[in-house]
């Protein structure tokens, strides 16, 4: 028996090799759907980001997501999975949906929860390298801290129209980010396949 787990772990590490990870790829789909999620967010301005000029606030996108070449390609990877987590849980709240249209919120939601599960893949077999999950902790608090920083203002602004204003604006930037990380992941991995 302690053959055949011997034999099964060996494969598994085989499996992940050097170049990369178990059924991780990334597609031109993932970048179009993240920029179809941009296109939404964009559609749900129900304010001139004018108007709301006294409620803004500088969030401090974290260098990770505005400069990824720094990162190693697990961590770019799981920065972009905490960005598009972090993004999921302001926008699948209770205030959201009184703030948003919810046929566009609705749609936004399912195509986070789309990226999320694409990057699963990629995500998953990471995780299980010691080293580099030691590695990736530093950046995923840091998106942590930068999402926190987000709610706290929603909850001190009490989830007003010009506070999720702010916010779209703000997840916007920190989309467009995320969609860069994949676009250069995509390179390091050679050119994105299509799917």
């Amino acid at each position: 028996m302690a053959f055949v787990l011997s034999l099964l772990m060996a494969l598994v590490l085989v499996s992940y090799g050097p170049g990369g990870s178990l059924g991780c790829y990334l597609s031109q789909k993932d970048v179009l759907v993240g920029r179809e999620n941009l296109r939404l967010l964009g559609q749900m301005s129900r304010l001139s980001p004018q108007s709301c000029l006294q409620d803004r606030k500088d969030f401090g996108l974290p260098q990770e997501m505005v400069e990824g070449d720094q990162l190693q390609e697990d961590q770019a990877i799981s920065v972009v999975h905490e960005t598009l987590q972090q993004s999921f849980n302001v926008f699948h709240t209770e205030p959201s949906s009184a703030a948003w249209n919810n046929t566009l919120l609705k749609q936004l939601c399912t195509g986070l929860q789309q990226q999320l599960e694409d990057l699963e893949a990629c995500l998953a077999p990471v995780t299980g390298k010691g080293d580099s999950a030691l590695g990736r902790m530093g950046p995923i608090l840091t998106m942590k801290k930068y999402f926190q920083g987000i709610l706290v203002y929603l909850q001190e602004k009490e989830n007003s129209d010009c506070a999720w204003e702010i916010i779209r604006v703000e997840m916007m930037r920190a989309l467009t980010s995320s969609i860069s990380l994949l676009e250069r992941l995509g390179k390091m991995d050679g050119d994105l396949t299509s799917s």
